[in-house]
């Protein structure tokens, strides 16, 4: 079963998010958090890491990322592992796969014409209002 990942990723402030607007399908069109394939023998947060540094250039050293929940699709069939984390610092963000943006959190990120995963990213960040104090450096707290 193939995994993947998607990493929500905070500005050192906590008031915005990284995310991207796909290029390809699925989900074309639409916003995203970063993230993609965990490769065979690969850890799923090593594979956070990576994919992270890849899409975006932010480092180990820039965040620290906690695993938040994890999808699984039997009939896909993949798994999809959620990682979310605050940066340390204001960070360069760089990336080609697809154009990357700070969005503000008082969005509804349930609208699937908006956003990609069929209503998935409305889930994520409910999950991390409840879990903010275990992903937020600072006393941050989602809108």
């Amino acid at each position: 079963m193939q995994g993947y990942n998607l990493i929500v990723v905070f500005s050192a402030d906590g008031e915005k998010m990284l995310m991207c607007k796909r290029k390809k399908d699925p989900y074309k069109g639409l916003k995203n958090f970063v993230g993609g394939k965990i490769e065979s023998g690969e850890s799923g947060e090593d594979a956070a890491y990576r994919e992270l540094f890849e899409e975006t250039g932010i480092t180990r050293q820039d965040i620290g990322l906690t695993h938040l929940m994890d999808f699984t699709y039997p009939l896909d069939p993949c798994y999809v592992e959620v990682y979310a984390g605050q940066l340390k610092r204001d960070v360069q963000i760089k990336g080609e796969e697809n154009p990357l943006f700070w969005s503000g959190l008082d969005c509804n990120f349930f609208d699937m014409q908006e956003y990609a995963g069929e209503g998935n990213i409305g889930h994520i960040m409910e999950h991390i209002k409840l879990n903010s104090e275990k992903i937020f450096l600072t006393k941050g707290e989602l809108i």
